[in-house]
C-alpha cells in the first residue's frame, strides 16, 4: 500500500506539467487544500497566469536532464525537501497505421514516458516515507487501441514503469502512484474526432485525482463508470478483445 494522503496543509509538492488541462487544474485543487507548490511547465507566463499565491514559478522542459536537475537544485535551496512530486507533462496526438510519422510518434513518447524517467532519476534520492512520486499516464496504456499508435505505448510503459518503482519503494514507505484518467476535456483531447464517453472537466478530473491520494492504492482511475469497462475489457483474451473494441469504437 501506498501512504494515504488526507491532509494537504503545508504539504510540499513539486508539479511538473502544471501550465494547462489536468496540471493545472490539481494545482489549483492543490492550493486550495493548503498545499505548498512549486510548479513547473515550459512556459513561465502560462504557470504564472494561474495565479496560486506562493507558488514557486520553475520553469523547466521535461524533455531535458539538465533542465530538471536545475529546478530540483533551486527548490532544495528554497524549502530544503519535498513530500510529493507529479509527473504531468504530456503530448497526444491521434494516429494510426496508414499515417505513421515517426518523427512525432519519438516526440510524444519523448515527452509522455521518457520525461517522466528523466524527472524519476532526478527526484529518487529526495524522495522520503510518507510521500513520493505520481505520474499522470491514461486508461489508453491498459490496452491497444484505435488512434493511440504513439501515445498508448507511451502511457503503458509509463505504467509498467511506475509498477515496478512502487515495488522496489513501497517497503520503504515511499509512494508511487499511476493515476490513469479517462477522457478529460482539454486542448490535446480536442484532437479527437470521435465521441468521448464519460467526457471530464479538467476540475472534475482534478478533484478525483487528488481525492484518490487519501486511499493509499497504487492506481488512482477515473471515471469509475468508464475505467472499469475498459479495465473488464484488458483481462479478456486476444481473440475476443479485438472483435469487440472494433465493434465499440467502429474501427
Amino acid at each position: 500500500m501506498n501512504p494515504k494522503i488526507t491532509e494537504w496543509s503545508g504539504r510540499r509538492v513539486w508539479l511538473v506539467g502544471a501550465s494547462t488541462g489536468i496540471g493545472a487544474a490539481i494545482a489549483r485543487e492543490l492550493a486550495g487544500r493548503g498545499a505548498k507548490l512549486a510548479l513547473s511547465a515550459r512556459s513561465a507566463d502560462k504557470l504564472q497566469a494561474l495565479g496560486i499565491e506562493g507558488a514557486l514559478i520553475l520553469p523547466c522542459d521535461a524533455t531535458s536532464a539538465a533542465s530538471l536537475a536545475g529546478v530540483r537544485q533551486a527548490l532544495l535551496a528554497a524549502w530544503g525537501g519535498v513530500d510529493l512530486v507529479v509527473y504531468l507533462a504530456g503530448d497526444y496526438v491521434p494516429m494510426r497505421a496508414d499515417e505513421f510519422d515517426l518523427a512525432r510518434a519519438e516526440q510524444v513518447i519523448d515527452v509522455n514516458f521518457n520525461g517522466a524517467l528523466r524527472l524519476a532519476a532526478t527526484v529518487l534520492p529526495d524522495l522520503q516515507p510518507g510521500g513520493g512520486i505520481a505520474f499522470v499516464a491514461s486508461v489508453a496504456g491498459y490496452r491497444g487501441l484505435p488512434k493511440a499508435l504513439c501515445y498508448g505505448p507511451g502511457k503503458a510503459a509509463l505504467i509498467h514503469f511506475a509498477e515496478c518503482l512502487h515495488l522496489d519503494l513501497e517497503e520503504r514507505g515511499i509512494g508511487v502512484w499511476a493515476i490513469n484518467p479517462g477522457f478529460v476535456q482539454t486542448r490535446l483531447t480536442a484532437k479527437n474526432d470521435f465521441a468521448m464517453p464519460a467526457l471530464l472537466t479538467p476540475e472534475q478530473a482534478a478533484t478525483a485525482a487528488v481525492d484518490g491520494f487519501k486511499t493509499g492504492n497504487f492506481e488512482i482511475h477515473f471515471p469509475k463508470r468508464f475505467t472499469r469497462v475498459l479495465k473488464l475489457l484488458s483481462l479478456l483474451p486476444y481473440r475476443w478483445y479485438f472483435p469487440l473494441i472494433r465493434r465499440f469504437t467502429g474501427a
